[in-house]
């Protein structure tokens, strides 16, 4: 099992950057993906990273200004956001399993969620 924890959003300005923490404790060695999820609309899968940071994969329309990566000697995954614009405005969120799959983005295979950080971008 791994616990999961977000952290790293706030209000900023259109052009700037943000980086994105999620902290995973308990068995920490797992796939590890972000998702957004904004009022009225379905959760995005954003950018996921195996367990030994090896492997990445990425929603098409973020790929140059979102990385994901991880440290995990400080069992942590980040997401950097760069040219940060408006319509990336929601809650972010982090999520594990178990399983490496970079074909498979569905919400429902994992299992473990964090509690979301808001990102608000101001024209």
């Amino acid at each position: 099992q791994v616990q999961v924890v977000e952290s790293g959003g706030g209000l900023v300005q259109a052009g700037s950057s943000l980086r994105l923490s999620c902290v995973l404790s308990g068995r920490t060695w797992y796939t590890t993906a972000w998702f957004r999820q904004s009022p009225g609309k379905e959760r995005e899968f954003l950018a996921a990273i195996s367990g030994s940071g090896e492997s990445t994969d990425y929603r098409e329309s973020v790929k140059g200004r979102f990385t994901i990566s991880r440290d995990n000697a400080k069992a942590t995954v980040y997401l950097q956001i760069d040219n940060l614009k408006p319509d990336d405005t929601s809650v972010y969120f982090c999520a594990a399993r178990s399983h490496w799959n970079s074909r498979d983005r569905r919400t429902a295979t994992f299992r473990n969620w964090g509690q979301g950080t808001q990102v608000t971008v101001s024209s």
